[in-house]
């Protein structure tokens, strides 16, 4: 009996852990609350309003009991950003999938009557959001590079009056640091794929956001130092709020 209630308590408190890992916060926004719900490295989902949208949804199991999405992000072609097996088990047959042509090029035919394929500088609007396509790569520019200038695409989003980028895969680049009245953003910094935490904090000194996030930022050895980008943030512009969460929750 008493093993019985002491394995009751271990999963309760198992359970309690995994769900203060999937915190959410809120913004209010024009079109009311803005819910941001972090789920794995590279992925999260954006709730306002009734339309709820994922940004590189990458495995099935994260997204268990999460409402189906409206409009799906596709920033790249790597498989922790375009994971087309979670992509087809989240969507319904009304979700709208937004990506650049190298994704687009890799998606069922059946995923082509509600696909909106943007080029770096293309924008859209899908209920009530607005979507603005930026670059996103590696520095130097070169055909070696993990990414290509013109490939991915970074977004900005426009909801409700509030600016949010989603860097993708990138570095520190001109188009990144010449972003004007982003209120959230979400940074990558994982070596050698994309850069370091120093180059991060020093291009959000520059683009000057509201609100940052840091995220997708383990890399080929391990976790990036989440607290030393908040910590040179901080230190360069105390008016930047950074936002640490839990982006490599325990299951």
């Amino acid at each position: 009996m008493k093993s019985s209630i002491l394995g009751l308590l271990i999963i309760l408190a198992l359970r309690n852990s995994y769900a203060q890992d999937r915190i959410t916060d809120t913004i209010q926004t024009k079109m009311g609350p803005l819910i941001i719900r972090p789920i794995q490295h590279a992925s999260l989902i954006l709730t306002v309003k009734g339309v709820v949208i994922y940004a590189d949804p990458s495995g099935a199991d994260n997204f268990k009991g999460m409402a189906a999405p409206n409009i799906i992000l596709i920033t790249d072609i790597h498989g922790d950003h375009f994971d087309i097996k979670t992509i087809e088990s989240v969507k319904n047959a009304n979700t709208i999938l937004i990506a650049p042509q190298v994704v687009a090029d890799k998606l069922p035919a059946a995923d082509k009557d509600h696909l909106v394929v943007l080029k770096n500088g293309d924008k859209t609007t899908q209920l009530g959001v607005s979507v603005v396509a930026i670059p996103m790569y590696n520095l130097s520019e070169s055909t070696k590079a993990m990414h290509t200038k013109g490939r991915g695409n970074g977004y900005v989003l426009g909801i409700g009056g509030k600016q949010l980028y989603i860097s993708g895969d990138t570095q520190g680049i001109p188009e990144m640091r010449s972003l004007k009245y982003i209120d959230i953003a979400f940074v990558c910094m994982n070596l050698p794929y994309t850069m370091d935490v120093a180059e991060a904090a020093d291009a959000v000194l520059a683009f000057k956001p509201k609100i940052v996030y840091p995220y997708h930022y383990r890399g080929q050895n391990g976790l990036s130092d989440v607290n030393s980008f908040k910590n040179l943030v901080e230190k360069g512009n105390k008016n930047i709020e950074v936002r640490l969460r839990n982006w490599y929750p325990a299951k």
